[in-house]
């Protein structure tokens, strides 16, 4: 898990660089600034977790601090620290988002203290906000968008697993929505008002995803300097869904076997066990019964994953399908970016259908969206096809030159005329876009848009 990351703005330098010391000591990442102006140009929303501002400033004060913050990163905790604290000045400081008020002079101890009760409150803000957006948003079945008699006898049987609180192991191809039908499984099952905690063991290094599922005790390895929670710890009550669950080494293997065996396990540097109530449910795009038979999976681990199997067939096995998936996602299009496509035409349609898929729905709706970026009217047709997907051979691979290009193209283009539209303000770009600050920034990054340029024309 990733140091929390912290500013510290004061003008007294002598100060600044007494808190940067105590608050590094205790892992933090630090970055002090002593010119407020500075420090507010250089922020972006989702850089860090907590900022620490003086009041008292020459050029802005720190209630300005606060309020450019806010606009930016509504979220992010933010402690005032003032050697003139009056009852005025704080409940001003908590009406305009201040999370806490630090009085001069303090103690290193006082400080870190403050810090972990923002952190702490914080994360326990975004787990909060995290349930509740998964339980409002349940998974029914509607959400699977299908009406083949595949996937009908498919969601037949996820209706049934569901209400068994067993371990399923979910089949298909990448691409196939493995993880939509696992979200299902929980959003319809008696863990529903606990969390549904995902993790891919195919994007981590084994010694990270040890410590990302089983957690850590202080002191167990250069960097852990406080205890930490595992996703297994987390998903207690609920369920855990494990991605790619082949791409496990044989070493953690052995221990996600114990686990299943005895529903506990040992955090990293800790020898008590710890027992939570957590359901599996782990996917694979690989034949884990060929790895079986190679040695690179276990065999006794393989049987208390595959209780219940479930296996997504590919796009191309489902052409009825396409023109439902199709028909949808121009419908989330429109309703993303505000335009009215009624669809695509008819040639369009059938080259849809007779297309392979290999990157199955994920593809599709890849291609979807930037057909429609690259459309002038309001029907996606074949010629916007054509420069995506191979229309002229069923079967062939896709142009994924073509593609990706494009969907440069439309993003770049889509980001330009957004914060045009807003006079450079990604506040206000990212409240029309329904994206977070933290990605448009990152997308600005990726593409090389300058915003100030933006702002100028």
């Amino acid at each position: 898990m990733a140091s929390q990351r912290i500013m510290l703005i004061d003008n007294e330098a002598g100060l600044c660089r007494m808190m940067e010391a105590v608050l590094k000591d205790q892992g933090y990442l630090v970055k002090s600034f002593t010119r407020p102006v500075q420090a507010i140009a250089e922020f972006t929303a989702g850089d860090y977790d907590l900022i620490i501002s003086d009041i008292k400033m020459p050029e802005m004060d720190g209630l300005e601090v606060l309020q450019h913050v806010r606009n930016r990163d509504p979220e992010v905790p933010v402690i005032m620290i003032t050697a003139y604290a009056t009852v005025e000045m704080s409940i001003q400081a908590l009406r305009r988002g201040a999370y806490d008020m630090l009085t001069k002079p303090f103690e290193p101890d006082e400080l870190i203290y403050r810090v972990k009760n923002a952190l702490q409150h914080h994360e326990l803000v975004e787990e909060n906000r995290d349930l509740r957006e998964e339980l409002s948003g349940q998974f029914k079945f509607e959400k699977i968008i299908g009406a083949s008699p595949e996937i009908r006898a498919l969601l037949e049987k996820v209706a049934k697993v569901a209400v068994r609180d067993t371990s399923v192991l979910i089949t298909g191809e990448s691409g196939t929505g493995k993880e939509l039908i696992a979200q299902a499984i929980h959003h319809n099952s008696t863990r529903r008002n606990h969390r549904f905690v995902a993790v891919n063991c195919g994007a981590l290094p084994e010694s990270i995803l040890e410590s990302e599922l089983f957690g850590y005790r202080k002191g167990a390895f250069t960097g852990a300097l406080e205890n930490r929670k595992g996703l297994l710890e987390a998903a207690n009550g609920g369920t855990l869904f494990l991605d790619e669950v082949g791409n496990l080494p044989l070493s953690m293997q052995k221990t996600l076997l114990r686990f299943l065996q005895e529903q506990e396990f040992c955090c990293l540097g800790d020898t008590t066990p710890t027992k939570v109530d957590v359901r599996i449910i782990s996917a694979t795009n690989s034949d884990l019964s060929a790895e079986v038979a190679e040695g690179i999976f276990r065999e006794d681990l393989f049987y208390r994953l595959n209780v219940i199997n479930l296996h997504l067939p590919p796009l191309r096995e489902r052409q009825d399908d396409i023109p439902l998936l199709a028909t949808h996602f121009v419908r989330e299009q429109n309703v993303k970016f505000g335009t009215e496509f009624k669809g695509l035409t008819p040639e369009a349609m059938e080259a849809l259908r007779s297309y392979a898929w290999p990157g199955n729905i994920r593809q599709l709706c890849n291609v979807i969206e930037a057909t429609m970026a690259i459309s002038d009217g309001n029907f996606i047709g074949l010629p916007e096809l054509a420069q995506l997907i191979e229309t002229d051979k069923a079967g062939q691979s896709a142009n994924q030159a073509d593609y990706s290009s494009a969907l440069s193209r439309f993003e770049t283009d889509y980001l330009t005329r957004l914060l045009r539209k807003h006079s450079g303000n990604v506040e206000d770009a990212a409240a029309e876009a329904g994206m977070n600050m933290a990605t448009i920034y990152r997308k600005l990054k990726k593409y090389g848009i300058n915003k100030k340029e933006i702002e100028k024309s």
